[in-house]
């Protein structure tokens, strides 16, 4: 989603809490004190545009991976030494917190790169609906 298309979404956003904010202080004028009104209203209005902004500020998917490159280290396939290369993250496919990071070289990392590509956009589903977590089909074959 483009910048200005979420920025007039989230104006609009903020228009459409005018009503359930003025709902709220009508129906409640007089019963209690101005100050616990807003805060209920506020409160009724954080119940619902949550969701709204969840919507609007949901994480786009990256079309590249995100590559870490390191100098003089050994290729985890064919043992070559030299520039090393790894996908840290892409498409739910994420390595980011891999203790034993697996580098590999020029030739080798395009092998690995069309290997994620197979398995790393499958949505995690619970109930039949997405949770919002993405994982390779590895890891999900790994728990079972």
């Amino acid at each position: 989603m483009n910048f200005f298309l979420k920025y007039g979404l989230y104006i609009g956003r903020w228009q459409l809490s005018t009503p359930i904010l003025y709902v709220v202080i009508w129906a409640l004028t007089g019963l209690i004190n101005a100050i616990w009104i807003t805060i209920i209203a506020n409160f009724i209005g954080a119940l619902i545009f949550f969701w709204v902004d969840k919507f609007i500020f949901r994480k786009a998917r990256a079309k590249n991976p995100l590559w870490e490159m390191k100098e003089n280290v050994k290729c985890a396939d064919c043992d070559h030494v030299g520039t090393g290369y790894r996908i840290v993250e892409w498409n739910g496919y994420s390595r980011a917190n891999d203790e034993n990071p697996q580098f590999r070289c020029e030739a080798c990392r395009a092998k690995k790169l069309l290997e994620v590509e197979k398995v790393a956009v499958k949505p995690n589903k619970v109930n039949g609906r997405d949770a919002g977590r993405w994982e390779s089909k590895g890891a999900a074959n790994e728990r079972k």
